[in-house]
């Protein structure tokens, strides 16, 4: 059996971040929309995770994401089991919008539901429906927010009528403005990694590839005990908690990134150049052995495509690396030093050491 990348499976990042490029040059030109407003548009924020405005007194954060194809797994678990796991995918939604918000240091006041059917008969499933709610409703608890509204389109012709297309966005404030996290990352800065649950909601379509090729498919057991399925479903962890503990504490985060798409290499989303030693790695979940196995797939391919353990990141200087784990334990977050940063002549690159892996610059263009 041949092995299979992310690429293979459907997903070619190229097109998607030129695109994304061509987004950011054109949004750009309408920054003078904001003047009318008496807002403005802080250096920088282009390119980041959240988009920014600044007032007086405060800088104020929105953030547009989607699911994925996570749901799609829940759906064939519920034909093969008849359990739903929609109050998982409403919680996953959520994590992937606000974990993207936090990363500026703007924690969310406001988070929005889009849900888009094929058929508005797919509401009619009352106890997947209210899980969704339910778990959605949990997720803004988890981060502190509130559910402000959503948008629930019926799009025949549009999108499968057996199915539902989450995505949403938040709301959030960064105040006093010097919680901002700017990227002022430094030479020497330690890089602390947040432990995730398991894939959380990267990675998806591949792994949905990859339960054809698996003896019992998605309920073929793994090494955990679980069915793949199982743990393919297991809810994102949502990291709010955690950026609120450090501004409470007075810890100043010079860089915070979430390890979703593109895996290990977001972690030299910043735009300075800096080389990113990491020679701490964690312990990847079961699940990430029995998708190497399914897809033959290499360390090197893993690491760029999974969050491999890692859900979340944070720099700061190395003599606070200790407080950024025990407010991490505190939170209830398992976290650990992963590397440190350096000055190399202008490289760009992240080094997974005790692999022998490195991804160079041109293996991430996002902005």
């Amino acid at each position: 059996m041949t092995s299979l990348t992310y690429e293979q499976s459907g997903v070619d990042y190229g097109p998607l971040d030129a695109f994304k490029r061509a987004c950011q040059q054109q949004a750009a030109a309408t920054a003078a929309a904001l003047a009318s407003h008496n807002v403005t548009e802080p250096p920088g924020t282009r390119g980041e995770s959240a988009y920014l405005v600044e007032t007086p007194d405060a800088f104020w954060a929105h953030v547009e994401e989607g699911l994925g194809t996570k749901n799609l797994v829940a759906d064939a678990m519920a034909k093969l089991t008849g359990k739903t796991h929609y109050h998982a995918i409403g919680i996953d939604t959520v994590a992937t919008i606000v974990n993207d918000l936090i990363t500026c240091g703007a924690l969310p006041l406001s988070v929005a539901m889009h849900a888009a059917v094929g058929d508005s008969g797919w509401f009619a499933d009352a106890p997947r429906a209210n899980e969704l709610a339910r778990g959605f409703a949990d997720g803004c608890r988890a981060a502190n927010a509130v559910w402000g509204g959503g948008e629930t389109p019926a799009l025949k012709g549009m999108v499968n009528p057996d199915t539902i297309i989450l995505a949403g966005s938040a709301f959030g404030r960064i105040s006093p403005k010097s919680h901002r996290i700017t990227g002022d990352v430094r030479e020497g800065d330690s890089i602390i990694l947040l432990a995730g649950s398991g894939v959380q909601t990267n990675g998806l379509t591949l792994c949905r590839a990859l339960a054809e090729r698996l003896p019992e498919g998605y309920l073929t057991p793994i090494a955990d005990g679980r069915t793949y399925g199982q743990a393919l479903l297991d809810p994102s962890v949502i990291y709010v908690n955690f950026i609120a503990a450090c501004q409470k504490a007075g810890l100043h985060l010079h860089y915070a990134a979430h390890l979703t798409g593109h895996g290990w290499r977001k972690l030299m989303r910043l735009n300075e150049p800096f080389v990113y030693r990491m020679t701490h790695l964690g312990q990847p979940q079961p699940i990430f052995d029995a998708i190497r196995q399914a897809a033959k797939m290499d360390l090197r391919e893993a690491y760029a495509t999974f969050n491999m353990g890692a859900g979340f990141a944070v720099w700061v200087d190395p003599a606070d690396a200790a407080t950024a784990i025990r407010l991490a334990a505190q939170a209830g977050h398992e976290a650990w030093i992963g590397g440190t940063t350096h000055k190399q002549d202008g490289r760009k690159a992240v080094e997974l050491v005790p692999l022998n892996i490195t991804y160079e610059a041109d293996t991430l263009q996002v902005r």
